[in-house]
């Protein structure tokens, strides 16, 4: 459970760095990408990416299988967390609506595709590589990370309910220029 719980964190915090570049990448004018009050991750990638791992292992062992397998998860990940976001947080961290094949703005076919690439070097080359850092963090480390990382996530939803987004950017009133 402890190595799961890491892999999750670094996995949410990957998507938050994922985030930023293709904010950087495709000029948007917002971009701070987080969905936590502290901590930079955004939690969709974490559950997205363990939801593939937990494909079957006959499906991973084929990539096409993988792609197909790792788009629909990916995909049903998006899904269920866009739903949370709006109907628990009263918040959208994201709209695909302006975007062609989409289904109510949460989720939409070319981004389900772009999950399915992605599914293949993160099964292949990403998580033997990640599932080794994090068995090597000790497990005394689990209990009082997880505790924080409930507690901003419950502080986080807190403000996403009260402000949107807006209330997880405390940072902005320290720097003229933060990201917006």
């Amino acid at each position: 459970m402890s190595v799961l719980f890491w892999e999750f964190i670094l996995y949410s915090f990957c998507g938050f760095l994922l985030e930023i570049a293709f904010a950087w990448v495709a000029r948007h004018p917002k971009r701070d990408r987080k969905c936590h009050l502290i901590l930079p991750v955004c939690p969709v990638y974490g559950v997205g990416a363990l939801t593939i791992l937990l494909l079957p292992g006959w499906v991973k062992a084929s990539p096409l299988l993988l792609y197909l397998g790792g788009a629909l998860a990916a995909t049903a990940a998006e899904w269920a967390l866009a739903v949370f976001y709006e109907k628990i947080a009263y918040t959208a961290f994201w709209d695909y609506s302006e975007l062609h094949w989409n289904v109510q703005g949460r989720i939409c076919l070319p981004f389900s595709l772009y999950w399915g690439l992605l599914s293949l070097p993160l099964v292949y080359v990403v998580q033997p590589l990640l599932a080794t850092a994090a068995a090597a963090i000790p497990p005394a480390f689990t209990i009082p990370a997880a505790l924080f990382y409930l507690g901003d996530a419950a502080v986080s939803l807190l403000l996403l309910r009260r402000r949107g987004t807006e209330g997880l950017r405390w940072y902005a009133r320290f720097t003229p220029s933060a990201a917006r």
